[in-house]
């Protein structure tokens, strides 16, 4: 029992009334009073402080499905950046009716905290439904088989082009009952919902174009979408926006800050995860440059980008290389083919413009050298560049200004194996493909010794390669519409890996 300075308990006597004013038991129970008003306020005060100022508190995270830094044969488990808000958080397990009581102000306000209980418990709900696919993807990359276990009616992936075939094929299914893509409606074309179909930046247009289709994965509820897309096209910006020779792109930069900016006004999606389950597509050379206009866009959201390239802040685990295919009149037949690979007399080819240092580097090196090694910067008249790649062994593909080249395509396409020349470039699909068994990489340093290398080949293990470019193709064609495990599906997956490597909170 506490003991008082005069050693009286509580329970002692009471002095008389008329001692109470001059004893130090009345001070001490005046200050013991303010204390415990001061506390109840104190406690009481973030919870009767305005909610209608707050924003609910992202959190959100990396989630590694593997162990090393690969983003399919895994996931990089590093913590995202969360980001706090003084707030009220709302509780999906509270009911509606408590929901109410706890924030009730006045009607519109409990009508708006009920339509947040409701998407708030509506996303932790597909956030378990993707915990169970994660897990599920963890036991099937446990089958080492060549060979995918699970039944398909129109392809069964199988053999060394991928990194876990099983694995793959059990993500691709899941993918294709579950993902969600929301298109942000805002924005006119032609520089939103718009891109171009034909030429370099084909791949750009073309996949926008489908997407906005509405036929494949997307949703007219944003509530029930697993990530948004920012339909701008950076080609088109760049065409309708940038001054030639101004050397300065502000313009393309603050239209995508200004674009952010709307969405994250009007809709609450960009701010609960800040940016990291929405993405943008580019197969711009400016695509990244114009990304970092927006820290959040550059640092969180999924990029997908043919610029592919890690020295320029490229992150595989939440950026995806894009392909890039050079539809020169748009159509998209008549691509696929080439001789047999007893009639290709060719052992490595390359036409293409001097740019930047890596092609410099090649052209000095072997044009007019060696009739095995075919390298121009400027192909004779009468002779074919289609023919030429369709007649060759190897496919030289060196970067170019930028690290992605048309070229990677164009070689699967005419079965002509891949050699990879460049610094820093993340091929497309790295994440399920096994590039090492598709194609020759070859480190800028040893240019000089390319035809060494190609020779060293065994005509055993290019009879390997090449049946396995002819059969890695079905990856990189264009269909339209698209069908299952083509270009377009393939894109739409490696998005759906990155929204796997994520998990959201509010």
């Amino acid at each position: 029992m506490r003991q008082y300075p005069n050693n009286k308990s509580l329970s002692s006597p009471s002095p008389p009334p008329s001692s109470l004013g001059s004893s130090p038991f009345l001070v001490l129970l005046v200050v013991i009073t303010l204390v415990v008003i001061s506390v109840f306020i104190f406690t009481l005060g973030p919870e009767t402080s305005s909610w209608s100022n707050s924003l609910p508190s992202p959190l959100t995270w990396r989630v590694g499905l593997y162990g090393n830094s690969n983003a399919f044969a895994s996931f990089a488990q590093s913590e995202h950046p969360a980001v706090s808000y003084n707030t009220i958080t709302f509780d999906a397990s509270i009911p509606e009716d408590q929901a109410t009581l706890r924030l009730g102000e006045s009607d519109a306000e409990a009508a708006v905290a009920r339509e947040a209980v409701k998407r708030y418990s509506k996303l932790e709900k597909m956030e378990a439904n993707l915990a169970k696919i994660r897990s599920s993807i963890r036991e099937a990359a446990r089958v080492r088989n060549l060979t995918s276990i699970h039944e398909d009616p129109d392809y069964v992936p199988q053999g060394p082009i991928y990194r876990n075939a099983n694995a793959f094929h059990r993500s691709y299914l899941e993918m294709e009952k579950l993902f969600k893509i929301y298109i942000y409606k805002e924005g006119d074309p032609p520089m939103f919902h718009d891109g171009p179909c034909r030429s370099i930046y084909s791949s750009e247009g073309r996949f926008i174009h489908e997407l906005e289709k509405g036929k494949l994965y997307t949703t007219t509820d944003p509530d029930e979408a697993l990530v948004y897309f920012l339909p701008f096209s950076v080609v088109m910006l760049v065409q309708y926006l940038f001054v030639p020779d101004s050397h300065q792109i502000d313009a393309i930069g603050n239209t995508v800050i200004d674009y952010i900016n709307v969405i994250a006004d009007k809709h609450p999606f960009w701010n609960r995860s800040l940016g990291a389950d929405h993405f943008m597509l580019s197969c711009h050379d400016w695509g990244p440059r114009t990304s970092s206009y927006v820290p959040h866009l550059f640092h969180n959201s999924i990029r997908v980008l043919c610029n592919a390239n890690t020295s320029e802040g490229f992150n595989p685990s939440k950026d995806a290389s894009f392909p890039e295919i050079h539809l020169r009149t748009g159509e998209i037949t008549g691509l696929i083919g080439g001789l047999s690979p007893s009639r290709r007399s060719i052992l490595a080819f390359f036409a293409g413009r001097l740019h930047g240092h890596i092609r410099h580097l090649l052209v000095e090196q072997w044009k007019d050298k060696d009739q095995d090694v075919q390298v121009y910067d400027q192909l004779p008249n009468g002779m074919s560049y289609d023919s030429m790649l369709k007649n060759s062994r190897f496919c030289l593909c060196p970067s170019g200004y930028e690290v992605a080249s048309p070229r990677v395509v164009e070689a699967i396409y005419a079965e002509c194996v891949p050699v990879l020349i460049s610094d820093s470039y993340v091929p497309p699909f790295s994440d399920v493909l096994n590039w090492k068994a598709i194609s020759v990489q070859v480190e800028v340093k040893d240019i000089p010794k390319i035809k060494d290398i190609l020779m060293g080949i065994s005509q055993r293990q290019y009879l390997r390669m090449q049946r396995r470019v002819k059969q890695v193709q079905r990856h990189f064609v264009v269909h339209g519409p698209p069908k299952r495990f083509d270009v377009f599906h393939m894109t739409i997956h490696s998005i759906w890996l990155r929204r796997l490597n994520i998990r959201i909170q509010d």
